[in-house]
């Protein structure tokens, strides 16, 4: 079992990620390539700042390290996406065997869908995807958001499906708006360098990518778990 799960996994996490990363090389990779353009054109220091980058040296300047554009910027992130759907794939499959689901490829892309609006839909809601250069707030305080928000709606959706008892899809729903009604981490100045029209543009082809990524694997895991299913002994 294992084996085919992992088997299942890479495979199908090996074909989504490369069709998604050929998509995002003609949606959300040119909008990010122009918000590092406006990133860059930082405005002039004042005299708080400078006194500022003369006590910090040199370090103030490091950006760190990033592909070059072109061949190595496709490269890595091509492999960052692969990666990111093996992952998805392996947590699928893991889920629907814990919960001793069918897996096919009607029920594989339903739990698919699933995934995404736990982990893509509902915690866009509150802090959308970023552009470089964007306004943001602290970057602790978000991620336990994000990882609480994605919880919490999963445990809402297996609570809905999983129960026609009226007390207990209440509490679902309850579930389902308590991190929206506590709120996600804003910045405390909304400033950005990035044009408005392009973190617009950048968010929904963003989720839209991330939804092709879901259902991709979905249709991946739902395809080859058949197929590799072991022989039976003669």
């Amino acid at each position: 079992m294992l084996a085919r799960i992992l088997s299942v996994g890479l495979l199908a996490g090996l074909v989504a990620g490369l069709l998604v990363a050929a998509l995002q090389q003609v949606t959300t990779t040119p909008l990010i390539i122009a918000a590092e353009a406006f990133e860059t054109k930082a405005p002039a220091p004042s005299h708080a700042d400078a006194r500022k980058a003369d006590d910090h040296g040199a370090h103030e300047h490091d950006e760190g390290w990033k592909p070059a554009d072109g061949l190595p910027r496709f490269f890595y992130t091509s492999l960052a996406t692969v990666v990111t759907a093996i992952g998805l794939a392996l947590v699928l499959l893991a889920a629907m065997v814990a919960a001793g689901e069918r897996i096919d490829e009607r029920h594989a892309i339903a739990w698919a869908i699933a995934g995404f609006v736990a982990f893509g839909l509902a915690p866009a809601a509150g802090l959308a995807p970023e552009l470089p250069g964007s306004a943001a707030g602290d970057l602790v305080a978000r991620q336990i958001w994000w990882v609480g928000t994605a919880c919490a709606t999963a445990i809402a959706i297996w609570m809905f499906l999983k129960t026609e008892k009226a007390l207990f899809r209440v509490l679902a729903l309850a579930v389902l708006v308590a991190p929206h009604v506590i709120g996600a981490p804003q910045p405390h100045e909304l400033e950005s360098r990035a044009p408005a029209e392009f973190a617009a543009r950048f968010a929904a082809l963003s989720l839209a990518v991330q939804a092709c990524l879901w259902l991709l694997v979905g249709i991946a895991v739902g395809l080859l778990w058949p197929r590799l299913a072991p022989k039976p002994a003669t």
